[in-house]
């Protein structure tokens, strides 16, 4: 690697590259992961793109944090960095202009993670779970922005990117590709930036749709890449139980704009039939289809479809 290609690592700014390794960045400081710290003891200085523990004395740039953090040598470090997404360059300017720019505002600043998204890199985790096991179109993929990074433990992440339907990065997803290595209850499957708001997804698929078109609704991301794989336009509730009074208000506006028809796979399960009954009661045309004997969800169904044709 070049000096220059060196200088751009150096220069990635260090707040988004502790986020980056599971940090949680509040007001420039976090717990430092050096030593047994209660207090947010570590310290990063984003004019000269440092951090600091005042307490255990660690201290240095992105490539120090890296090679501390993952214990790494100097070559893993920088390979780490270049293969991981650039994190976004917040800091530039004062924290409040980071809230303002944020769709949502408050504690959940979007702009921090947008940069990962832009330039998304699936690790062999990742490939092996969507394109493998869940079969997943790559265009899909790509359209999704789904991207993966590994935490400080090696656990692999696959990282999901929620947009509201201008486009605008309103949550994150973090979902957890090696659980049955993880002690019971130790890492969860699933995880939230601070702040994130995880309720619709894929919604800018709604600027694609003509006047007349199928609209396919879900439950979760998995299914709706599935549905988005078998060429229908889809988007997804979260999951049966979290159907919340915004999710529904949002899909009346949808349903009084748009002149389209929508259709379901309810999951094989009572919480699956009861989304279904819930969604009806907003979108009286909901049409509601069969999964075959032995699919618990459509994305199986996708899956067992894929293996016999293929």
């Amino acid at each position: 690697m070049d000096r220059l290609e060196l200088q751009k690592l150096r220069d990635l700014p260090i707040e988004g590259v502790a986020e980056r390794l599971g940090m949680q960045v509040v007001r420039h400081k976090a717990l430092c992961p050096f030593h047994d710290d209660h207090h947010a003891s570590l310290s990063f200085c984003r004019r000269r793109n440092t951090f600091r523990c005042f307490a255990c004395g660690a201290h240095g740039g992105t490539i120090d944090l890296v090679m501390k953090q993952m214990n790494m040598d100097f070559k893993e470090a920088i390979k780490w960095l270049s293969l991981s997404p650039d994190p976004s360059p917040v800091g530039r300017g004062d924290w409040r202009d980071e809230r303002e720019a944020s769709p949502t505002g408050g504690g959940w600043e979007g702009a921090r993670y947008e940069r990962f998204f832009e330039r998304p890199w699936l690790s062999p985790e990742a490939r092996r779970f969507l394109y493998d096991e869940r079969r997943i179109d790559p265009r899909v993929v790509r359209w999704c922005r789904l991207t993966s990074w590994k935490d400080k433990r090696q656990v692999p992440w696959l990282q999901i990117p929620y947009y509201d339907r201008e486009g605008r990065l309103v949550g994150i997803q973090n979902r957890n590709l090696d659980p049955p290595k993880s002690p019971k209850g130790d890492i969860p499957r699933f995880r939230f930036p601070q702040g994130s708001q995880c309720g619709i997804y894929n919604l800018p698929v709604l600027n694609l749709l003509r006047p007349g078109e199928e609209l396919w609704i879900t439950e979760g991301c998995s299914d709706c890449w599935a549905m988005l794989s078998s060429g229908r336009k889809a988007i997804a509730i979260p999951s049966a139980t979290l159907l919340t009074k915004k999710d529904k208000e949002q899909l009346s506006i949808i349903n009084s704009q748009l002149s389209i028809e929508y259709h379901m796979f309810p999951d094989r399960d009572a919480p699956g039939e009861r989304l279904f009954m819930q969604l009806q009661k907003v979108l009286p045309g909901l049409v509601h289809h069969q999964l075959p004997e032995g699919c618990k969800d459509f994305g199986e169904m996708w899956k067992r479809r894929w293996n016999f044709e293929g």
